[in-house]
């Protein structure tokens, strides 16, 4: 079955609304899901969450009706994080969950998320099975087998529960630092969850984005160039850290006491630098992830290791070896002793725990450590495998150490150039980073040439 202009990848479906993604297209992804989780877990019940995004609400009306079409009942929790979806999977003992999320897209976006019964998001192997119903047919129930609806009102604060209840968060330390904090939450779901959890941990809080209209005043993804507002607010504030989030709460972005913002990924960083004296163990991030984090790993005498692209690539990862720490560059932080998916919430406790336990500013972390530039570029994507381009770049670049897991990824001992076809658009994503700019764009440059190549001779 063909979906024009829909962007369909392992996890889910997402779109402009009322462009390639209509309630239709919806009805259809979700009605799938629901037979195909029924066929794994006959009589469980599906979970179903939202961010705050305008369109969520008819999503969700859809999205239920569309599951109770197919014989599933549905358990609603409302406008949620997502890992409070992937949590609330797992505490019902659900076939699987729905998240009505498009992450951080712009505001013109939705999308599905498919979360399979383990709380983990689909498999690329279970994503294919479910979507082979598209093509085959949905077997829908008759009029006496059709599901039902409940609401569950308890998800985000069990989530909370989780969180406050990490055997080694030092909660009296944070309180004792009665920190000042600087919070947006983009007009999201993290407000919802950020201001209850900052207020158990008795910090003060100064805060911007809190209405979950989903009318996002800033480009939502968390990214630097998208805080000016925060970083302004620390400022004024005087507030000791900036805390950004994107609409649904699976990523942590910071700022440093003075308001700058520091980058993504230091957020994981921070994070293994507060888990591994606690819970020593292994660390796992996905190829596109900075040095940071592999610096902080090795400080502290730990396993490192990378994992392909995407959320459940590095979950997966993490689950076969037992890794105590893991995440993505984006500011997505893994804790598998809370639950294996990307979680800002548990990000935020352990930061404020890592400044609390260690008396550091969060720009002693940056100054401390070595600093690295990443630059990111992308080609078109040619009609011919790519095979030519990596055996050119191991050729050349024979010194690097070669990881072919997802793509190709280059590695020397302060610098890094990895390079991929993406999973949702037609272009090959090439990132690089190095201790300065210009060594990054050289890096991306080189990449490039054989890319570019292989381009225009096809």
């Amino acid at each position: 079955m063909a979906f024009d202009g829909l962007m369909v990848s392992v996890s889910g479906v997402r779109g402009r609304v009322g462009e390639a993604l209509t309630p239709e297209v919806m009805a259809t992804f979700a009605a799938a899901f629901g037979a195909w989780a029924k066929t794994k877990h006959q009589g469980r019940p599906i979970v179903v969450g939202r961010d705050s995004r305008v369109s969520g609400p008819m999503f969700t009306r859809v999205v239920h009706s569309a599951l109770e079409s197919v014989g599933c009942d549905v358990i609603d929790i409302g406008v949620v994080p997502t890992p409070t979806v992937q949590m609330a999977v797992e505490h019902h003992h659900a076939a699987g969950g729905l998240a009505i999320t498009a992450s951080h897209n712009p505001v013109e976006w939705n999308a599905l998320k498919f979360i399979g019964s383990s709380g983990l998001f689909l498999s690329a192997a279970e994503g294919a099975e479910m979507r082979a119903l598209l093509d085959a047919g949905i077997p829908r129930a008759t009029w006496d087998a059709l599901g039902s609806v409940t609401s569950d009102d308890q998800a985000v604060q069990r989530h909370l529960d989780a969180v406050l209840a990490l055997p080694f968060l030092d909660i009296a330390a944070i309180r004792a630092r009665n920190f000042h904090v600087a919070l947006d939450c983009c007009h999201g779901a993290g407000s919802v969850i950020m201001p209850q959890l900052l207020d158990a941990l008795g910090c003060q809080v100064s805060a911007i984005g809190m209405h979950a209209d989903g009318r996002f005043p800033r480009p939502p993804e968390p990214v630097a160039e998208n805080l000016g507002a925060l970083s302004a607010l620390v400022r004024e504030s005087g507030a000791v850290i900036g805390l950004a989030t994107d609409p649904d709460v699976d990523r942590l972005a910071l700022t440093d006491e003075t308001g700058r913002a520091i980058g993504e990924d230091y957020t994981l960083a921070m994070a293994v630098r507060a888990v591994l004296p606690a819970r020593p163990g292994n660390v796992v991030t996905n190829l596109s992830t900075s040095k940071v984090v592999q610096d902080a790993a090795h400080d502290f005498g730990a396993h490192f290791e990378f994992a392909p692209v995407g959320e459940v690539n590095v979950a997966l990862a993490m689950q076969a070896s037992g890794s105590t720490i893991g995440g993505e560059g984006n500011g997505g932080v893994i804790l598998p002793e809370l639950h294996l998916g990307r979680d800002a919430p548990v990000a935020v406790a352990l930061v404020l725990h890592l400044l609390a336990t260690t008396g550091k500013r969060v720009s002693d972390f940056v100054s401390e450590h070595p600093r690295y530039v990443i630059v990111k570029d992308k080609l078109d994507r040619p009609d011919v495998p790519l095979t030519n381009v990596y055996s050119a770049l191991r050729k050349r670049f024979a010194d690097a150490v070669a990881d072919t897991q997802d793509g190709l990824r280059l590695d020397w001992p302060d610098r890094w150039v990895h390079l991929r076809p993406s999973g949702t658009e037609p272009i090959v994503r090439v990132i690089a980073e190095a201790p300065t700019e210009a060594a990054a764009r050289q890096l991306v440059a080189d990449a490039r040439e054989p890319l570019a190549a292989l381009v225009g001779a096809s």
